[in-house]
Parts: structure tokens; C-alpha cells; sequence
């Protein structure tokens, strides 16, 4: 009996663990697809779990932070979804490649055309974000998820380092170090592959040549092979013909 009221505790209590933290694991996010260096550009992805087992995610709003506002955002195009881009005039002036920067990207604005995100699914919303900002280490994405129902969640709570995580969080996305390439990891990245492929390239082109010229060599050396053993075959038939007729007159002597 006293086994068995230890293990009802323990499951009550595993039940009570998981049901406290499915919030943390079902809110609105937001990741980088590689690396967020400061100073760069990066693509991240929005992901959107429905927390609804009766309706459907139907529309999410994206507010970009204006402290630091960025002077690319850039929505790409999601199946069964349409996107709008809100736009305002910066608090500061910006400039981006040498160019002044009227206006900048403050809210993006996703709306299902169909069933949006139904019970059970999640979906990612990618973004193509830059120059992210050198003097920050993070940047906060506040977001508003609508169902079909009409429920409307806000995550807007901006976490604070050393506290528990706010019972609705705001995305927030992490910046790594600076570096070398002014369009981050993804930049840098390319430009290696695009060296290592033009170095295979280079040495797909030597081996073809080498393996073109051993051929050529081979070929030649095998003609000429062939026609001093013929040389050498005919001169063969030749002296034993000879000798032959030598030894026949012998014996008619």
C-alpha cells in the first residue's frame, strides 16, 4: 500500500511538472538559421506552435524593435499565408551601404488565407533581418497570436536574466560576436564554398589534363612498341627463311 501511494504521489506530481512547464516549450519564438552576429545580416525564423486543441492559429504580428531599429527586414513569402509590412519613420536617422533610411520595418503582419495553424502543428515565419546592431546583444520581438475563436495571446513580456520566464514571453533573438564579414556567418560561409568549389574545380581540371596527357604518352608508346615488333618479327621470318635455303643447298653439295 505504501509503495503504491508513492507512486500515485509521483505521478501526480510528474503530471503537475509537465502541465507547469508546457508554456515555456509552446510559445512564440524566434532563431536564427545559422548564426546572428552583430554588425551582420541574418535570416530567422518566427516559429508558432497552436496551444489550442479547438482552434486554429489564424493570424500573428510581429512588432520589431525600435530601439534599434534595422534598415532590411524582408518577409518571405509563406504558403497559405499573406504577409504586411508596417513601416514608420526612424527615431534616428539611418544609413545603410551610404544610403539615408527614411523609414524602417516596425511591424510585420502574417493573416492565414486558409486553415492557418491548426491543433497539433506548429509553423516557421522566416525573415531576412540587417544590419543587426554592434552595441546590443539581443533584440526583443514582441508578438500577438490570434486564433480562430477570436482568443488573442500577447506575448510582450520582456524576460529579465536571474528571474523566473514570464508566464507569456516575448521572442527574443541572441547576438553572437562581430564578425570579419559584414553580412555574418551566412555571407562568410558562401564565400567558402565558393572558394573550395572553384579549388575542386581547378583540380578536377588538372587531373583531366594529366590523366589526358598520360593517355596521349600511353598511346604512343604502345604504336611504337608495336611497330619495332613487327620490324623485329619481319627481320625474324626473314633470317630463318635465309637460313633455311643456306642449309638446303648444303645438303644438295
Amino acid at each position: 500500500m505504501k509503495a503504491s501511494r508513492i507512486a500515485a504521489a509521483g505521478a501526480v506530481s510528474g503530471i503537475a511538472v509537465l502541465a507547469l512547464s508546457a508554456p515555456a516549450f509552446a510559445h512564440v519564438s524566434v532563431q536564427p538559421e545559422g548564426t546572428a552576429a552583430k554588425g551582420g545580416y541574418a535570416v530567422v525564423d518566427f516559429k508558432v506552435p497552436n496551444e489550442r486543441d479547438n482552434a486554429s492559429t489564424t493570424k500573428l504580428e510581429v512588432s520589431f524593435p525600435t530601439d534599434h531599429p534595422l534598415a532590411s527586414v524582408m518577409p518571405q513569402p509563406v504558403p497559405g499565408w499573406k504577409a504586411d509590412v508596417t513601416k514608420a519613420k526612424p527615431a534616428k536617422p539611418l544609413e545603410s551601404h551610404g544610403k539615408q533610411i527614411t523609414e524602417v520595418v516596425t511591424k510585420v503582419t502574417w493573416t492565414a488565407d486558409g486553415k492557418g495553424v491548426e491543433p497539433g502543428y506548429f509553423q516557421k515565419f522566416p525573415v531576412s533581418i540587417g544590419a543587426l546592431p554592434e552595441d546590443a546583444d539581443q533584440l526583443v520581438f514582441k508578438a500577438i497570436q490570434t486564433y480562430s475563436n477570436k482568443e488573442v495571446v500577447r506575448w510582450i513580456e520582456v524576460p529579465q536574466e536571474g528571474q523566473e520566464e514570464p508566464e507569456t514571453p516575448a521572442p527574443v533573438l541572441q547576438l553572437a560576436a562581430a564578425e570579419d564579414d559584414a553580412h555574418g556567418a551566412a555571407g562568410s560561409s558562401d564565400a567558402k564554398a565558393e572558394d573550395t568549389g572553384a579549388d575542386a574545380q581547378n583540380t578536377a581540371a588538372d587531373a583531366s589534363a594529366s590523366d589526358s596527357g598520360s593517355g596521349d604518352g600511353s598511346d604512343t608508346t604502345a604504336r611504337v612498341l608495336g611497330i619495332v615488333g613487327i620490324v623485329v618479327g619481319a627481320a625474324g621470318v626473314g633470317y630463318g627463311v635465309l637460313a633455311g635455303r643456306r642449309r638446303d643447298s648444303g645438303a644438295a653439295a
